[in-house]
């Protein structure tokens, strides 16, 4: 009794059609990020609630909860990232949202799209909210670009750390399409290589990250035991190195 009751918690509110329907529109424009959202929302069944009981199943998980910081403010605050050590995570954060014009409120505004929230606890709502607003701190951790093949390694690893279906169905299609575009490299094997990344990574949703912007990117990659992303980096030499070549042709 105890595993149906699961299994229909899981499936509750998940909607596969809106889910098609948005994965269909993010194939026909990859920067559509709020469709990203509407598919994690269709298709999220109860990973939220999981990951809850996970988080406080840790002392730093509970200390979170209790806490329930909120990490927005600090990563709009751009004056106060350029103030933090050069090398820092801080920095390098801010050199990734500047080089690319995005912000932390741009990734609100794109999950606002769909409504959000029905059926969650105040605990779920913080913590789905949190995963949202670490999306491009985690590209400057694990070192991935915004190009499709780094997105697609980095939902690798986020998968990988937060199971979540919704998250796991884009990065399948995306596989598929990425597979068709090129021979240059592996695009599975990349894609593999962020799952391992995030297999032997600190699960990021305990790192009190208000606390550690201001330390060493370097340092703190090391301490949260993130693995270079090689095979990604090997692909982008193979990209651009052919686009030289196609250059000087």
């Amino acid at each position: 009794m105890a595993s149906i009751t699961s299994f229909v918690s899981d499936i509750k509110g998940v909607k596969p059609l809106q889910a098609l329907r948005s994965m269909r529109a993010l194939i026909a424009d990859p920067d559509s990020t709020g469709e990203v959202f509407k598919i994690i929302e269709a298709l999220k069944g109860g990973s939220l609630a999981r990951a809850l009981t996970r988080l406080e199943s840790t002392p730093e998980g509970r200390a979170l909860l209790q806490n329930k910081p909120d990490i927005l403010p600090i990563l709009n605050d751009r004056e106060a990232l350029r103030a933090m050590p050069e090398g820092s995570v801080g920095r390098a954060y801010l050199k990734f949202v500047e080089s690319q014009s995005l912000s932390a409120d741009g990734l609100v505004a794109a999950s606002e799209e769909v409504p959000r929230g029905r059926g969650l606890d105040e605990d779920e709502m913080w913590l789905g909210n949190r995963l949202r607003d670490i999306h491009d701190l985690q590209h400057v951790m694990c070192g991935y670009g915004r190009d499709q093949l780094g997105e697609l390694c980095l939902l690798s690893f986020m998968v990988t750390q937060t199971p979540n279906r919704g998250i796991a169905f884009i990065v399948y299609m995306g596989r598929r399409k990425a597979r068709q575009a090129t021979q240059l490299f592996s695009v599975d094997d990349c894609i593999e290589e962020g799952r391992r990344i995030g297999e032997a990574a600190t699960w990021f949703a305990t790192v009190h990250w208000e606390e550690r912007l201001a330390e060493p990117l370097d340092q703190l990659r090391s301490e949260l035991g993130i693995l270079k992303p090689t095979l990604y980096r090997n692909a982008l030499r193979s990209i651009a190195d052919l686009d030289s070549a196609v250059s000087a042709a």
